[in-house]
């Protein structure tokens, strides 16, 4: 079994703890040692990385991907949809955007296409495509769909439908948006009796429900059946609040900065202008989720970064951006943001005793950075500061030079 020893790493495990001088080693997929001392970890047949004091992370994970919108770093479509056939493929091509930015999994918030992240997750898993670990997902009803149901076994029979296909979570728009029309986020959208069909079909099935909840209505909804995540949230209330914390070992919830920052500050050459933005809110609403948020920090929720990329606005690809929006509007600590990113996003993955950190026997998927992420979390965003992405013990980037070096070391 191949094996592979990186010496003279700064660690940030993914625990929380301080990052510490270390030595790693790294057999078949998994993490097998990890020691302080230097030499530490006999290199026997390894190859050895010598990382020259980089900083060696646990991979990154996206809790709000869309792999299947059309946007990615460099790949900006202005369409709304294209044909099936080259939309699949794009999906797969935003796969390997995400991996290449440090994602090296990611829970899905939604496809557009009902089977596209099926087929995508069984080429990931194969190993016959690049990309992120998946939690693939569709959406119950998507936005602009017409918002009349058949009522509860209807959801019913969608949601069995969609786990026998081999689905890993479900989506729910349980409120509006803003974005769908004016006074959207104030909508809720389904039933009591829908949404606790939808939930009781979930359970007997072995999936996930995931919503998208900006009314207080709906956040409330999401608490009581049992969501896995609630997205958004924007406008809980305090009973929301309490809701949420009282169920805060089960659930998690993600605000979403991303989108709406992209809007308000960074959106003008897609028409998001000032004007619009003023009209619009969306410093508004920016000011609003610092608020909700800061309270939901204070009562130890666990809150995840992922801001809803895939737009021309907020391409795939720097998802990373909303590590820095965490510190910058949340006032997370750097430490602290890098810690639901990895160690607390293989909760919601249900991988915490596999992922999210590096302890012994734990999968191997790494980032060595060119730098501190917990002095300056922004270099993340940088590709160049990424000196390598492992996946399964498998390098997805090798660090430059590292295998001469291995030469030379091993």
């Amino acid at each position: 079994m191949d094996s592979i020893l990186f010496k003279n790493v700064q660690l940030f495990d993914g625990s929380g703890r301080d990052r510490f001088r270390a030595e790693v080693l790294v057999e078949g997929p998994r993490i097998r040692a990890v020691a302080q001392a230097p030499g530490g970890i006999p290199a026997d047949n390894a190859r050895v990385i010598d990382c020259g004091g980089a900083t060696l992370m646990p991979g990154l994970i996206e809790p709000h991907a869309h792999l299947s919108f059309l946007s990615s770093v460099g790949r900006i479509f202005k369409e709304r949809t294209i044909p099936p056939e080259e939309h699949l493929l794009v999906t797969a091509h935003n796969a390997r955007v995400l991996l290449d930015a440090g994602f090296t999994s990611a829970y899905s918030a939604g496809s557009k296409g009902p089977r596209f992240e099926i087929a995508l997750q069984k080429e990931l898993r194969g190993g016959y495509l690049p990309g992120p670990r998946l939690v693939s997902s569709t959406f119950e009803r998507p936005a602009g769909a017409d918002k009349e149901r058949d009522g509860p076994d209807s959801i019913r029979a969608f949601v069995k439908a969609m786990a026998q296909e081999g689905v890993g979570s479900i989506k729910l728009l349980l409120s509006g948006d803003d974005a769908f029309g004016p006074g959207g986020s104030m909508q809720v959208h389904y039933t009591e009796a829908e949404v606790a069909a939808a939930a009781e079909e979930a359970r007997e099935a072995g999936v996930w429900l995931a919503a998208h909840a900006q009314a207080r209505d709906s956040v409330k909804m999401a608490v009581r059946h049992g969501f896995r995540i609630v997205y958004h949230c924007t406008y809980a209330d305090s009973e929301a609040l309490d809701m949420l914390e009282a169920a805060k070992d089960r659930i998690f919830v993600a605000p979403a900065i991303g989108i709406v920052y992209a809007k308000a500050y960074l959106g003008e050459a897609f028409g998001f202008t000032r004007d619009v933005v003023e009209r619009a809110g969306f410093v508004e609403q920016i000011e609003r989720n610092q608020e909700v948020y800061g309270e939901m920090r204070r009562r130890g929720i666990r809150v995840l970064p992922g801001g809803d990329y895939g737009f021309p606005w907020n391409p795939i690809g720097a998802n990373a951006r909303d590590l820095e929006l965490f510190v910058k509007l949340f006032g997370y600590t750097p430490a602290e943001t890098l810690v639901a990113a990895t160690r607390l996003g293989a909760q919601l993955m249900g991988m915490e005793h596999e992922l999210g950190q590096i302890r012994p026997g734990f999968l191997a998927d790494l980032l060595l950075v060119d730098g501190d992420p917990v002095a300056d979390i922004r270099i993340l965003q940088q590709p160049d500061k990424l000196l390598a992405i492992m996946q399964n013990g498998k390098f997805h980037k090798v660090p430059v030079g590292a295998l001469q070096r291995a030469a030379v070391l091993g």
